[in-house]
């Protein structure tokens, strides 16, 4: 750690934050920490200072930080093939593609770079479904609160304001009702509507929890209207909640569904995975140049096949229930927490006011990275592999966190 305290690959070290100032675009009010190695669910800055990482990279970080499974699949994947066009056929593509598919209720797989593309295609996919067999109907109902993605048919999907106002007019087609509310959707539903798009558990709206009989009933509506239903497990997905994919905690199976965060430990991938029923798509109708590309499938397939020969599954509901029940410990001394609220290893805590930001930073200063999801709540998404010493090692630095902020 001493060398990273004086030379990052070989660069002399300088100020960093200043250096992003200069040649960034202003998107994201960074933390100021620069992060320059990690391993499973710990990272260090370039001082040397070591965190415990309960971000994982919004979620992407499945396996924690730098798996030696991965690792070395990519290390060997990148020696042998990294990119070439999907016109032609490759291996770790295929591979993944297969794992994917008898490890869900889908049929058929398309790659993309990001779950935004992820998103974008499903629209695709739907409206191209609605002009074959719903008399052109091309409207996708989406909820408040959700989060689907950043390009400007996702931004309109987002059920957000704060996200939507700065690009108005947004691309037609969507229609935002709220969440958790099956009257909502049956009043939005008309001639034009080809599909409901939702998030089984909304997570940058701030990890919120439908009734157990919700999607239930979405799926019963959707199969009455003859629509499609389109579930973004970008970030439930992948062991998250306690099962590969969420839909398995419901009881119901999407008609297409989307994936990526932490299917790649990193590498950016992105999947759309349909019934046969609703793969439509003809040649040239849709398509990728970096999409599934086999650097990153090695990375995927690496990374998917650890989590289920591992039961990487088992570990997030054992790890995840302990979680929740450490944070429910805290409220009774804390009592300004008003709720605790998630699955698996995707939790929030709420407050009653907007202290996020303050909690935050005290965790930051103790060596615990936290998430701000809202202006009065915390998410935590660690790494999948972690153990209950990490969960009572954050803990108590959040412990003392919340102490000194009231």
């Amino acid at each position: 750690m001493g060398l990273l305290s004086k030379n990052l690959m070989g660069v002399k070290m300088s100020n960093w934050p200043e250096l992003e100032k200069k040649y960034f675009m202003h998107t994201v009010e960074r933390i100021p920490v620069t992060l320059v190695r990690g391993e499973g669910a710990r990272v260090w800055d370039d001082n040397g200072r070591e965190y415990l990482d309960f971000v994982a990279g919004w979620a992407v970080n499945s396996l924690g930080h730098c798996p030696p499974v991965v690792a070395e699949a990519v290390t060997e994947q990148v020696r042998t093939l990294i990119q070439v066009s999907n016109q032609f056929y490759t291996v770790p593509q295929i591979r993944v593609a297969e794992l994917l598919v008898n490890n869900s209720c889908l049929d058929k797989v398309f790659f993309s770079n990001s779950g935004a593309e992820a998103g974008e295609g499903a629209v695709k996919l739907a409206r191209r479904y609605g002009q074959h067999h719903l008399n052109g109907a091309y409207e996708v109902i989406s909820a408040l609160g959700s989060f689907h993605g950043r390009t400007l048919a996702m931004v309109a999907a987002t059920g957000q304001a704060k996200h939507q106002k700065p690009y108005i007019p947004l691309p037609a087609g969507f229609i935002n009702v709220e969440y958790n509310n099956i009257e909502a959707i049956k009043g939005a539903t008309t001639e034009k509507t080809c599909a409901v798009m939702l998030e089984p558990v909304q997570g940058e709206g701030g990890v919120n929890l439908p009734d157990d009989n919700y999607l239930t009933l979405v799926r019963e509506w959707c199969d009455e209207k003859g629509m499609l239903l389109i579930l973004d497990e970008i970030q439930t997905g992948m062991g998250r909640l306690g099962t590969l994919f969420a839909y398995e905690q419901y009881g119901i199976e999407p008609d297409i569904m989307t994936l990526a965060k932490g299917l790649g430990s990193g590498a950016p991938i992105g999947v759309i995975l349909a019934k046969d029923s609703a793969a439509v798509f003809v040649p040239g109708e849709h398509g990728s140049t970096f999409g599934g590309n086999p650097l990153v499938c090695a990375a995927a397939y690496a990374t998917l096949k650890f989590i289920i020969d591992n039961d990487i599954v088992g570990n997030v509901r054992k790890v995840g229930q302990y979680l929740k029940g450490k944070l429910e410990e805290l409220k009774p001394k804390h009592q300004f927490i008003t709720e605790v609220r998630g699955r698996g290893l995707l939790v929030a805590i709420e407050f009653d006011s907007d202290i996020a930001a303050s909690v935050l930073s005290a965790c930051l200063e103790r060596g615990l990275l936290v998430n701000r999801v809202k202006p009065n709540a915390l998410r935590f998404m660690p790494p999948l592999i972690i153990g209950n010493a990490e969960v009572d090692e954050a803990i108590g630095i959040l412990d003392k966190a919340l102490s000194s902020v009231v």
